[in-house]
């Protein structure tokens, strides 16, 4: 799994709060640096804000056209965002209808990412609510999937991206777009395989770090002299892995985790954990998951 796509666009779920923003920030940085087009789609609900005080007549046509011409607006609006932001970008607007989740789903067959925004809102509310679509979309996404927390955090300098390892394929497909985002950003990476002993292991260290640590050098092998650029760090870490994943990522780049991973290392099984990151990082989150 790559990000570097062959001219496949990266595509942007565009909500309807003009506020909203982060996403398709992100969505076209990350579009003109890798020269590829932009798609920002946004899915018909129900009439934003903005139009919600107008008077709609009462009956299905009228609600309809509301919703088409509130739709519109707010496609434009991200169109002139993102044409001010570069004007060299190729970029077009899909208005669609229907399930958020099904739709998105549908444009990752042929994209090369698609980017979501978030706010750090209870987790009920945010991700497991009737409005969200994030988890959904991360079950079954045909390409990476970039959550974009709302406000735009700082990063650190120098720059870094953080991958959580697992020991699963998913994982590998993680480190590979990591890498590509570390070199394409001239960024370092933090690889972090997270330990969390079971009571019946608090005494007997030794064999889980070992095996951390061979996981480690497994995963990245053979990636750093594709990327000789990228200034590798491997990290170790006991505690529990979202809240270390979040903890690394505080000022990073962003974290890239396997969407639905599930390594043979006790505790960072990285299916759940990209779960439990989505909701709690302050960085971009890009969930991979394998080929096919």
């Amino acid at each position: 799994m790559s990000l570097l796509g062959d001219r496949r666009p990266i595509v942007v779920g565009v909500d309807p709060d003009p506020a909203r923003r982060a996403a398709p920030a992100w969505a076209a940085d990350e579009a003109a640096r890798r020269r590829l087009p932009l798609r920002a789609v946004h899915v018909e609900g129900v009439p934003t804000r903005g139009y919600r005080g107008r008077e709609v007549p009462p009956s299905w046509e009228g609600w309809n056209d509301a919703l088409h011409q509130a739709g519109r607006q707010v496609l434009a609006e991200v169109v002139d965002f993102v044409a001010a932001r570069h004007p060299e970008l190729a970029v077009d607007a899909l208005l669609a209808e229907g399930d958020p989740v099904w739709v998105l789903r549908e444009q990752s067959r042929d994209a090369t990412a698609v980017v979501l925004g978030s706010r750090h809102l209870s987790r009920a509310r945010e991700l497991l609510g009737s409005g969200s679509v994030a988890l959904p979309v991360m079950a079954h996404t045909r390409c990476p999937l970039v959550v974009v927390p709302e406000p735009e955090h700082i990063t650190q300098d120098p720059p870094y991206f953080v991958v959580g390892v697992d020991g699963s394929e998913h994982a590998a497909a993680a480190v590979d777009v990591a890498f590509e985002e570390a070199a394409g950003r001239g960024a370092e990476l933090r690889a972090l395989l997270v330990w969390e002993p079971g009571l019946l292991k608090i005494f007997d260290e030794h064999g889980p770090q070992q095996e951390g640590r061979r996981l480690l050098s497994e995963i990245v092998a053979g990636r750093g002299g594709r990327f000789p650029e990228v200034d590798l760090r491997q990290e170790l870490v006991v505690g529990h892995p979202v809240q270390v994943l979040t903890d690394a990522s505080a000022h990073a780049l962003g974290l890239v985790v396997g969407a639905r991973g599930r390594g043979s290392f006790t505790g960072m099984l990285l299916g759940s954990v990209s779960q439990g990151v989505l909701h709690h990082a302050r960085c971009p989150v890009i969930a991979v998951a394998t080929p096919g």
